[in-house]
């Protein structure tokens, strides 16, 4: 009997196998249509979701939202005096902090405030987390990655030094220790090549995170000058006294824009129009003077 009942499953098994091995080489006619069929619908499906909903594509439906558009998020270094940065009383001003809000008044539109890493401000803006870069936002050698407003300010970037260093020239830094921003125009502007000698003979080129470190630094010696924008060393200098000096020779030049994300010139242009209707009626040149910037001011001239 029990020889009889392996016999059994020794056939039932056999049986089964031939069976398993023929399923995946002799599928019903039908069947093989059926999954063909499925096959070429789903890669048809693919095909139309590649074609209708493309990467790029994301600008132009957060552009689609201008209309109806209640509210401005402008992403800002919240160290970054005088073009934004947070005073004594807990609140973010500055001068493209108040040009924003003009804009944002005159659309009747609320403006928010989001202080940002400055490293980060790419993943802010494709994120959707903010509208825009703006606050003192380097256009040069960016042209083609923002979709940008007109440049509205001139600057350059520029050495401070304390004033008893006997620093009085860029060449003057070789062996030095210099100070600059993570990520800032200022760092773009020491590892261009035209000023790869100049940065080679810098005994260390420290990045920091926001420019109150760097000047702590060069206040406790720890630094010999620190690289930023002139408006900014500016600021520094006049509120620190005498105790600096910016050399007078540039490191390099260039110009301030609004960045939006590339794809949105819909908001842009809401911006842009009126940037240029607040030059016209005077007061774009009234919001830089309160800051003490009105040599730099570019837009409209």
């Amino acid at each position: 009997m029990k020889k009889l009942i392996a016999l059994l499953c020794v056939t039932t098994l056999a049986f089964a196998g031939l069976t398993g091995c023929g399923a995946k080489s002799e599928a019903p006619a039908e069947t093989a249509v059926a999954e063909e069929a499925v096959v070429e619908e789903a890669a048809e499906t693919a095909e139309v979701v590649e074609e209708a909903a493309p990467a790029e594509e994301t600008a132009e439906s957060t552009a689609s939202t201008v209309e109806g558009k209640t509210s401005l998020t402008v992403g800002f270094d919240a160290n970054f005096p005088p073009y934004g940065y947070m005073d004594e009383n807990g609140e973010y001003i500055g001068f493209d902090l108040d040009l924003a809000q003009e804009v944002c008044d005159r659309l009747g539109w609320e403006l928010v405030k989001q202080p940002i890493d400055w490293d980060s401000k790419d993943m802010e803006l494709s994120s959707g987390s903010i509208d825009c870069i703006w606050n003192g936002f380097t256009y040069n050698g960016r042209e083609e990655e923002y979709a940008w407003t007109t440049p509205y300010v001139d600057n350059s970037q520029v050495f401070v030094v304390a004033a008893d260093s006997g620093i009085a020239s860029a060449a003057d830094l070789a062996g030095k220790v210099v100070n600059v921003q993570a990520d800032s125009s200022a760092l773009t502007a020491l590892e261009d090549e035209s000023n790869a000698d100049l940065t080679a003979s810098f005994a260390e080129l420290i990045q920091v995170p926001e420019y109150n470190t760097a000047f702590m630094n060069l206040e406790a010696g720890a630094a010999d000058a620190v690289a930023l924008d002139v408006g900014v060393a500016n600021y520094q200098v006049a509120s620190r006294g005498d105790a600096f000096v910016i050399l007078e020779e540039p490191l390099s030049t260039e110009v301030y824009a609004v960045g939006f994300l590339l794809g949105n010139e819909a908001l842009r242009d809401v911006v842009q129009e009126q940037l240029d209707a607040m030059a016209a009626d005077g007061k774009f040149a009234e919001i830089a003077e309160k800051w003490e910037l009105t040599d730099y001011v570019i837009l409209g001239k």
